[in-house]
């Protein structure tokens, strides 16, 4: 049974709503604004009917309240209001409400623009995740092209993603960036951060697959992965501005291998100048990579990769970023060998377990 909330501070027009709805939905009431924002914290309901007109916080106030809130803010709210002049319904549209209705409520008014507004939200929340998962096969697409060239490059890439969200969600619980990195960040990075490497394949396969060591001009021309890959993204963004995440993977691909001391490229920026997305990845990207067999090395285990992310805090990498990575380094080592058999049940080939560290 879908819920409602209906927020009123008349209690008459509360209970005969109620008494319209119960046998249909699950209802609950709250005669304020404030209280909506707490039953709403506690028990997400599937719609919301708000009153425009209440004292103290009113019905304005309680949506923009709701939209504030990421959890909260793709609830359906229908505003209940006696004016019927054309100015109130606008504001109504404008605030984000899905639709408005004049009060007293007709019954079968009601129940016809609730049912219409729960079915569509429900369109909207399968919508939502088929774009989802597009955009994220096409990052596992771009991956895929990448694997043409070198598959465990093309690994790492994917799993970089899996360990920025493990280690984006530990410094959301720490606190350690305040208000500068937000829970939806989380999801912006894992989605973005499988993009980071593709300015690869804008790189020479004789050099990218070499086995020998590279001279001065090959690294110089690997490096240009940065921006061969922030090029690329940003034209795709540039097309589809709506799409955040795209935003956030042309910030990563340029500045993943900036160091926290300026000893980096492709700018050489420092500290705090260097994106905050780029400082997380950098500490995971590292990581993955050390532990990744590529052409010309095999990788190393678990714990030496840990010794030298340690060993660069405050040099290649932000001592805050290093600091929580620390702790939560048995996470990372398990979660290794998880994405490492998903990748399997996937047919992706992976690198020679002996180097995951468990």
């Amino acid at each position: 049974m879908k819920s409602i909330l209906i927020v009123d501070d008349n209690l008459v027009s509360l209970r005969q709503i109620s008494a319209l709805l119960s046998k249909d939905y699950d209802v609950s009431l709250a005669k304020s604004g404030e209280l909506a924002l707490q039953i709403c914290a506690q028990e997400q309901p599937d719609l919301i009917l708000l009153d425009v007109e209440m004292p103290g916080m009113d019905g304005f106030e309680t949506i923009a309240r709701l939209k504030e809130n990421d959890r909260l803010k793709q609830i359906p709210v229908i505003f209940l209001t006696g004016n019927r002049d054309a100015e109130t319904e606008v504001k109504c549209l404008e605030s984000g409400a899905m639709d408005f209705i004049t009060k007293p409520a007709n019954a079968e008014i009601l129940h016809h623009r609730i049912e219409l507004h729960l079915q569509f939200s429900i369109y909207q929340l399968h919508l939502e995740h088929m774009v989802k998962e597009l955009e994220d096969n096409i990052g596992i697409s771009f991956a895929e092209l990448l694997d043409c060239k070198d598959y465990n490059a093309a690994i790492h890439m994917l799993r970089s993603g899996e360990y920025v969200e493990l280690l984006v969600k530990e410094l959301l619980s720490e606190g350690t960036f305040g208000n500068a990195l937000k829970a939806e960040d989380a999801d912006l990075i894992k989605r973005a951060a499988p993009f980071h490497d593709i300015g690869k394949l804008g790189i020479s396969d004789i050099i990218l697959l070499k086995r020998s060591p590279l001279t001065d001009m090959e690294v110089q021309e690997v490096r240009k992965h940065t921006t061969i890959g922030c090029q690329v993204l940003k034209a795709v963004y540039d097309r589809t501005p709506s799409q955040q995440y795209l935003k956030v993977a042309m910030i990563l691909a340029e500045g993943h291998h900036e160091n926290f001391d300026g000893t980096g490229y492709p700018q050489g920026l420092a500290g705090e100048d260097i994106p905050l997305y780029c400082r997380i990845l950098a500490v995971v990207n590292t990581y993955d990579a050390l532990i990744t067999d590529r052409v010309y090395r095999k990788g190393i285990s678990h714990e030496e990769a840990c010794k030298q992310i340690l060993a660069g805090r405050a040099t290649r990498f932000d001592p805050r970023v290093v600091d929580v990575f620390e702790k939560i380094m048995d996470k990372i080592a398990s979660l290794n060998v998880t994405t490492n058999l998903t990748f399997k049940e996937h047919g992706w080939s992976v690198y020679n377990e002996t180097n995951t560290g468990s």
